[in-house]
């Protein structure tokens, strides 16, 4: 069982930068896939980025390709989102999430954080 706690949310310009952090518990971290999703108001929750288990190999929404990173650190059991160049449209509550494999629907994913909100102002 995994448990996750994200960090890292808050207030920024259109342009800024934020670094989200999601902090896991559980001895299976290291051996499950992590994903970042978003939740707008009004919206269903949509995939973000997406972080295989051992290889790194790290997958995208076409939404965020380029401007967002996400990475894993298993000795500290944190995944991250580095997001840069936001802009008004990334504003969402923002969850991490884990699962066996990769997903690109929430549906894959059997553990979630409780979410950090991110805001853009224009």
């Amino acid at each position: 069982q995994v448990q996750l706690e994200e960090s890292g949310g808050g207030l920024v310009q259109a342009g800024g930068s934020l670094r989200l952090s999601c902090a896991a518990s559980g001895r299976t971290f290291s051996s499950s896939a992590m994903g970042w999703f978003r939740q707008a108001p009004g919206k269903e929750r949509e995939f973000v980025a997406a972080i295989n288990r051992r290889s790194g190999n790290t997958f995208y929404a076409d939404s965020v390709k380029g401007r967002f990173t996400i990475s894993r650190d298993n000795a500290g059991n944190t995944v991250y989102l580095q997001m840069n160049s936001l802009k008004p449209e990334d504003t969402a509550v923002y969850y991490c999430a884990a699962a066996t494999i990769v997903q690109f629907t929430s549906k894959g994913y059997a553990y979630w954080g409780q979410g950090t909100q991110v805001t853009v102002s224009s």
